[in-house]
């Protein structure tokens, strides 16, 4: 597996992560084995960057990753996040007294004394970005973090934070279904040495191998672009996507990611699954080389902004930056 940098002074890593947002049951019933076998299928295929959350499953992915990292015992990176809280009513809190609390609990979970990048999930824009930026320099200090990451941010946010204290990571959405990162914090974070971690790099299943039957799970099944007339249609645009990677020999799902990381070497997109499988899928994404021709047919196959219905719900845009 090829590596890239996390950040300026960061460590070096795979060039695709593992993101374990499925091991808390977001995407569908969750089965720790499975989680579990998916991990080890990573670790052979020379993977060592995971990504996960307090939130995903309220300590359930955590909690799976640290029995995996007692029983192995290998050399991974870990990121986690914290910032969500339950409630109800949901709410943002980058308190120092919270994300102190959150990072004790995940570490706990993880079996670990601290993770090598840890994010505010989304940014509490009541709070004073200084005093945020400020808690994370603490922990950094403390040896509890090796550095610090935000969440579906702009790209201003970045540079006020940045300008505070380094940022190792900005992780946002991006995939060919979501491109708003083109338009400023692709550029931004290599412009300040900062590494862009797409999540949903492979558009929450859509650009897997296998097209999606309809979500009933609860994030997809209220989001826009999963719900009809939309689905069906975004599904039917994607055919012509599949039959472009056929031709080439390429799976859907490592063309997709293939064509993120040629956007630029501080981009490590982190797909995520649980099953092994899926994992084999796109593991090779790293060794197909796209050429200009390639990309001007991908782009005619689905144009920027081809995707109907927005990538949230008003109901799912809690605290989420919105540049453009």
């Amino acid at each position: 597996m090829k590596t890239r940098k996390l950040g300026q002074n960061g460590p070096n890593v795979s060039a695709i992560g593992l993101g374990a947002m499925s091991f808390g049951g977001i995407f569908g019933e969750t089965d720790e084995t499975e989680s579990l076998r998916c991990l080890d299928a990573m670790r052979d295929h020379g993977i060592n960057f995971i990504d996960t959350a307090n939130i995903y499953g309220m300590g359930i992915s955590e909690t799976i990753i640290g029995k995996w990292l007692a029983s192995r015992r290998p050399e991974v990176v870990i990121a986690t996040k914290a910032s969500f809280v339950a409630g109800p009513p949901r709410y943002i809190d980058n308190s120092e007294i919270h994300l102190r609390t959150e990072l004790d609990a995940s570490l706990k979970l993880l079996n670990r004394d601290h993770v090598e990048l840890f994010y505010i999930h989304r940014r509490e824009h009541n709070r004073p970005l200084a005093e945020v930026i400020g808690t994370l320099s603490r922990l950094i200090e403390e040896g509890k973090i090796g550095g610090y990451g935000m969440s579906e941010i702009a790209p201003d946010t970045l540079r006020a934070a940045h300008k505070l204290h380094p940022c190792m990571a900005v992780q946002n959405e991006y995939s060919l279904w979501s491109r708003q990162p083109e338009l400023g914090m692709i550029q931004a974070c290599n412009a300040l040495g900062v590494a862009f971690i797409p999540f949903s790099p492979l558009a929450r299943g859509m650009l897997g191998e296998r097209p999606l039957a309809v979500p009933d799970d609860g994030f997809r099944s209220t989001n826009p672009r999963f719900t009809e007339p939309n689905f069906t249609e975004n599904t039917n645009a994607i055919k012509g996507f599949r039959a472009f990677c056929a031709q080439r020999g390429w799976t859907t799902s490592a063309t997709a990611l293939a064509w993120i990381l040629a956007k630029g070497d501080h981009l490590i997109p982190i797909p995520g699954t649980r099953k092994a499988e899926n994992l084999a899928d796109w593991v090779m994404a790293p060794e197909i080389t796209l050429t200009a021709e390639d990309h001007a047919e991908i782009d005619r196959i689905l144009p920027p902004g081809f995707a109907a219905g927005d990538r949230y719900g008003d109901h799912q845009l809690l605290a989420v930056e919105r540049y453009c």
